[in-house]
C-alpha cells in the first residue's frame, strides 16, 4: 500500500505500512483548505494536543468473525471475501449477513470498563462507529428499522440498547472528545443500492443524474441521519465521515485507483450537511475523508505513517491487531510496537487513533486489556513528552525521535529500537535542533542524577544502572 499526497506547503513520499490489513487502502487528499470558523480551529488546536485516541469498529459482522461490511461488497477484493457457510449465492449471503441483526446480543456490553482502560493508556478521544457502509445503525435512527434498537435485534430490550449513546456519555463524563464516525454509502439503502438494479460494486447502482428523485430521497435520508446524531447525543466534536467515493465528481482524483471505479455524479451536498452539523454543534470538525476542501478538517492515512513531517492537522488510524473488526484469535500487536508507532506518529505533527474492536459478546479480548496496561505504565511516566507538544526538527535522527512544548522552551528525545525487544543503552549521543542550548535535563522515569555533556550540537549522556527498569522506549527531557 503505497500512498502519496501533495499538500501546498510540501510534498509527502512513501508512507510506510504498520501492518498487514483486511481494509482498502485510503489516500490523503491533496489541496488542504484550513478552516476559518475560530471555534473550529480552536477546537482543531485542542485536538492536536490530545495524540491518542481510541477507534472502535462494532457492528452485527463481529458474530461471523468477518471484516467489516465489506463482504457485501461484489468487488474482487481481498476484504470482500464469502465464506461458503455463510451463503452459496451472493443474494442468500446477503440475506444471511443481514439477519445478523436477529441475533445480536452483545450482553457484556460495558463502555464504563473500556474508558478506564483506554484513559490510564493516555488515549483521550473515541470515534465510534455510529453506522458502517452495511448500513446498520449503532444507534436509535428513525430513519430505518435496521438498527440495534429495533425489535428485531435481541439487545433492543437491554436499558444500554443505545450503544452510541452509552459510548459517547460514559467517555465524555471521563473527559473524552467524542467523534462519531459515519459511513456517507449506505448499501442496505434502497435509495443507494436500488434492489431493481444488481450492485456492480462499491459505487450507487444506478446514474443519480437520471434518477434524481432517489438520489434526492438518499440525500435526505443521510441529512436526517446526521442531524439526529449531531442533535440528540449530546456535545459531539468530530464528524468522521468514511467512503469517499461518495463525493462530486469534479473532486475525483484519476491517480488513486479506487477513484478511477467512481462513474457516475454521488453529489451528498456536504455544504448542507456541514452546516447543519456546525448548527447543532458549533467548532464540530468536520472529517470527508480524501474529499479535498472546507469539509476535510483533517487528513486520515489508514493503517499508514507518513515518512516526513506534515505542515497540516493529520491522523493514522492503525489497528490493535491486523483487522479493523473484530475476529477470532487476531494478531494482536506488541505494546513495544504501539509505543514505537505513537512516537513516529507525534514527531511527525500528528495523532494516532488505534482502533480496538468489540467482539459479538461486546467485550474486548482480554489481551487487549493486557496491552492497555503495559502502555499505561509507559505512559505514567512519559506523558508530559507525549500530549501537548508538536514537532521538533529534525524530527527523527536514526532511533531517536523529537517533540517539543508549544512554546518550545522544552524538547523530547524519545530513543527506540524497532528491531529487537527494547533495552536502554548506556550511553546515549543525541542530536540537538539548531540553535537548542539546554539547562538541564533528565530521564522521565528515572529518579538518578544523568551525567551529561553537550560538544557543539551534540549530547552524550550517560545512565546509571538504572536504566535496566525503563521499558518499551525511553524519554530525555531538556529544558532551555
Amino acid at each position: 500500500m503505497l500512498i502519496k499526497q501533495k499538500t501546498k506547503s510540501l510534498f509527502l513520499s512513501t508512507f510506510f505500512i504498520s501492518s498487514a490489513c483486511f481494509s482498502q487502502a485510503h489516500n490523503v487528499s491533496a489541496g488542504y483548505l484550513k478552516p476559518d470558523d475560530p471555534l473550529v480551529v480552536q477546537n482543531l488546536e485542542e485536538w492536536q494536543d490530545l495524540k491518542f485516541g481510541l477507534f472502535m469498529h462494532w457492528g452485527t459482522y463481529s458474530q461471523w468473525g468477518i471484516v467489516e461490511s465489506w463482504s457485501l461488497c461484489p468487488e474482487d477484493e481481498s476484504w470482500t471475501q464469502r465464506k461458503p457457510e455463510h451463503g452459496k449465492s451472493y443474494n442468500e449471503y446477503v440475506k444471511n449477513y443481514e439477519n445478523l441483526q436477529t441475533t445480536f446480543n452483545p450482553v457484556e456490553f460495558n463502555p464504563q470498563k473500556w474508558a478506564d482502560a483506554a484513559k490510564k493508556a493516555g488515549m483521550k478521544y473515541v470515534v465510534f462507529t455510529t453506522k458502517h457502509h452495511d448500513g446498520f445503525t449503532m444507534f436509535d435512527t428513525k430513519e430505518s428499522d435496521y438498527k440495534i434498537t429495533s425489535p428485531k435485534t435481541p439487545f433492543s430490550k437491554n436499558p444500554k440498547a443505545d450503544v452510541t449513546k452509552e459510548i459517547f456519555n460514559t467517555f465524555r463524563k471521563d473527559g473524552f472528545k467524542i467523534g462519531a464516525y459515519f459511513s456517507k454509502p449506505d448499501w442496505h439503502s434502497e435509495n443507494y443500492w436500488w434492489p431493481y438494479f444488481p450492485p456492480k460494486d462499491r459505487n450507487v447502482n444506478y446514474d443519480p443524474k437520471k434518477y434524481p428523485e432517489r438520489w434526492d430521497s438518499f440525500k435526505k435520508f443521510t441529512f436526517n441521519q446526521l442531524n439526529e446524531i449531531t442533535s440528540n447525543y449530546g456535545k459531539i466534536d468530530i464528524l468522521w465521515l468514511d467512503g469517499g467515493w461518495v463525493r462530486p465528481f469534479k473532486t475525483i482524483d484519476p491517480s488513486v485507483e479506487w477513484q478511477r471505479t467512481i462513474k457516475v455524479e454521488q453529489d451528498i451536498d456536504m455544504d448542507k450537511i456541514g452546516t447543519m452539523a456546525r448548527k447543532n454543534q458549533p467548532g464540530i470538525i468536520v472529517v470527508d475523508r480524501t474529499v479535498p476542501g472546507k469539509w476535510e478538517n483533517y487528513v486520515t492515512p489508514e493503517q499508514a505513517v507518513p515518512e516526513h513531517a506534515l505542515s497540516i492537522p493529520w491522523e493514522s488510524c492503525i489497528t490493535m491487531g491486523d483487522s479493523f473488526s473484530y475476529v477470532p484469535n487476531d494478531q494482536y500487536k506488541s505494546s513495544q510496537k504501539i509505543i514505537e508507532t505513537l512516537i513516529k506518529i507525534i514527531s511527525r505533527g500528528g495523532n494516532y487513533l488505534m482502533n480496538i474492536a468489540p467482539g459479538p459478546n461486546g467485550d474486548y479480548d482480554p489481551i487487549v486489556y493486557e496491552r492497555l496496561k503495559e502502555i499505561s505504565n509507559w505512559m505514567d511516566k512519559n506523558q508530559s513528552a507525549v500530549f501537548a507538544t508538536r514537532s521538533a526538527e529534525p524530527y527523527h535522527d536514526g532511533n531517536f525521535y523529537y517533540t517539543q512544548s508549544k512554546d518550545t522552551k522544552t524538547l523530547n528525545v524519545f530513543h527506540i529500537d524497532d528491531t529487537t525487544e527494547y533495552k536502554t543503552p548506556s550511553v546515549l549521543n543525541v542530536t540537538l535542533p539548531e540553535k537548542f542550548k539546554p539547562k538541564s535535563l533528565k530521564i522521565l522515569g528515572m529518579g538518578s542524577k544523568i551525567q551529561w555533556k553537550q560538544t557543539g550540537n551534540r549530547i552524550e549522556i550517560k545512565l546509571p544502572e538504572e536504566r535496566t527498569k525503563l521499558k518499551l522506549a525511553t524519554v530525555i527531557q531538556m529544558t532551555k
